[in-house]
């Protein structure tokens, strides 16, 4: 097939989305995709991109069509100028660089903003191609969660433009079970059918056991290591984990942040105000392949989530890496994520922003046995081998795309 994968994030951004391209031209398909120029989570162009912007024109056997558009920067406004200048961008001058290509079936990659789906809808149009909406984030609850957004006006804005781009997806692809409920209530009943689940999977990485531990990081067997990894953002709930850092400070516990993100200056400050600078290590962004070495470290694995309604309905990304690295897991969020980690025996999971539960967690795996944690992480890799495999799921994906483009009219050469 031929596939246009539109997304606002890709290489060298670190993104699902570009494990996925991969694969997909690895199994044949001719792959095109359209982005933006990378400048995630930091705000500011990437340095490499900004001396040789050519040599990121190709990028796993796909062809890669960038736009401009206002960089993310460090302001919500100029973030949400960063959104709408892309759409305008990938939807006028993308279609433009992309006159000539004919495409089978468009694939829009939405872990946020929603907005992504106007260029994916106008490239449909124009390509006559059908086109799938892979949604990770829900809009406009997120918005309203994390505080971005408090008008009720714009928050009806924004559902309405949900609700139109929606309308027009082929398939919905929705990443949690919980998903599903939210996206029927912003859909029309007889659209209920094109909503189908499709979770995440692990990046294939070297396998914790057999990689050299990060140099970054002292080995300190004589200390219990929590890692956390990934975004730095208003989403995690960091105050709580900061909370359960100082009631654990007299324990031997060290946090390590391997990440970064809008919040991270704040998380640096609140560390050094918290006296907390012995115990929490923030070490920044690393490239995706880093993050075995930086998990053979870990006696356990932090993934947090605030305790916001939207945020109960979501699986975050990294349970399942988490899973598939074989470490125990340790879970604060709500909802679907939560009973993932419990039901798979992978680790702990305590209330969204539950502080003494989550310092309550850690004391008990750090009293536990070698044997027994050893126990948890196997359970949570055959979990996810079971129901996160990445084969089975880009699979299911190609069927899905294959189905649409079948019963499609067939794309023009515009």
């Amino acid at each position: 097939m031929r596939i246009l994968v539109v997304s606002q994030y890709f290489w060298p951004e670190s993104f699902r989305i570009n494990d996925l391209v991969v694969e997909l031209v690895a199994r044949g398909h001719e792959v095109t995709v359209l982005t933006g120029q990378p400048n995630y989570p930091s705000g500011t162009l990437d340095a490499a991109f900004a001396r040789q912007p050519e040599d990121f024109d190709r990028y796993g056997g796909a062809d890669v069509v960038r736009v401009p558009h206002v960089l993310r920067g460090g302001r919500g406004v100029q973030l949400m100028l960063n959104y709408l200048t892309f759409a305008l961008s990938a939807s006028v001058i993308g279609a433009f660089k992309l006159r000539g290509r004919p495409f089978d079936a468009v694939f829009a990659f939405e872990p946020s903003p929603i907005t992504i789906g106007i260029p994916a809808i106008v490239l449909k149009w124009i390509k006559r191609a059908p086109m799938a909406l892979w949604v990770l984030d829900l809009w406009p609850q997120t918005l309203q969660a994390v505080g971005a957004v408090r008008s009720p006006l714009v928050l009806g804005s924004v559902d309405s433009l949900v609700r139109m781009i929606y309308r027009h997806c082929d398939a919905i692809l929705a990443q949690s079970r919980s998903f599903i409920r939210t996206i029927q209530s912003q859909v029309r009943e007889r659209d209920h059918a094109k909503i189908i689940y499709f979770p995440s999977w692990a990046e294939p990485a070297e396998q914790v056991d057999s990689v050299q531990p990060a140099a970054e990081i002292a080995s300190r067997p004589d200390l219990f290591t929590v890692l956390f990894t990934g975004n730095v953002g208003e989403a995690q709930g960091f105050e709580a984990v900061l909370a359960a850092a100082v009631l654990l400070r007299d324990k031997p516990v060290r946090w390590v942040i391997i990440g970064d993100g809008r919040r991270s200056d704040w998380l640096r400050s609140e560390v050094i105000r918290l006296g907390l600078s012995a115990q929490v290590m923030m070490l920044g962004r690393f490239p995706l392949e880093r993050m075995s070495s930086f998990m053979a470290h870990a006696d356990a694995l932090l993934v947090c989530l605030r305790d916001e309604p939207v945020f109960a309905l979501t699986i975050p990304g990294k349970v399942q890496s988490y899973l598939m690295a074989g470490r125990p897991v340790l879970a604060m969020l709500n909802g679907e994520g939560a009973n993932v980690v419990a039901e798979s025996g992978a680790g702990i999971a305590v209330a969204a922003g539950d502080a003494l539960g989550l310092s309550n967690a850690i004391t008990q795996m750090l009293t536990a046995t070698e044997t027994e944690r050893a126990v948890m992480g196997r359970a949570g890799l055959a979990y996810s081998e079971a129901n996160f495999d990445r084969s089975t799921l880009i699979s299911q994906l190609e069927h899905i795309l294959s189905n649409l483009a079948y019963t499609a009219i067939a794309p023009a050469n515009f």
